[in-house]
């Protein structure tokens, strides 16, 4: 009895503790301020994986088509950083925007979501 209490105890603990890639933002939104309708906004989320595996972005989803993301295709190690690029279309865009980009991979922490907010104003004649 003891016996078979002590291995699931253990297995209990290893479950819980199981290695895994963790994504960690540097800065999780960005304030874009005041940009004007026709811009293009290119911006980036840095991130570390803080995790004991290799961490792999498997997908973004974002709100519309006027948000393009460049994510990582390679794994990122442990202890290592990579980069998430975001692109914002503001043609059709007006008044005050408040994006998100979900960040779909295999770390314990996801889905994981940035977001980035500015207004737009009409554009310059």
């Amino acid at each position: 009895m003891k016996r078979s209490l002590f291995i699931l105890i253990l297995l209990f603990i290893g479950y819980f503790t199981e290695a895994q890639s963790v994504i960690e933002f540097e800065k999780t939104t960005h304030h874009l301020g005041f940009v004007h309708q026709g811009d293009t906004l290119n911006f980036q989320y840095k991130f570390t994986n803080t995790g004991d595996q290799p961490l792999v972005i498997s997908d973004t989803k974002v709100e519309c088509g006027c948000t393009v993301v460049d994510k990582p295709t390679d794994p990122i190690m442990s202890g290592k950083q990579g980069v998430i690029k975001v692109t914002f279309l503001t043609n059709s865009a007006i008044d005050r925007q408040d994006r998100t980009v979900t960040v779909i991979s295999n770390a314990k922490n996801s889905p994981a979501v940035v977001r980035f907010k500015c207004v737009v104003l009409k554009a310059k004649k």
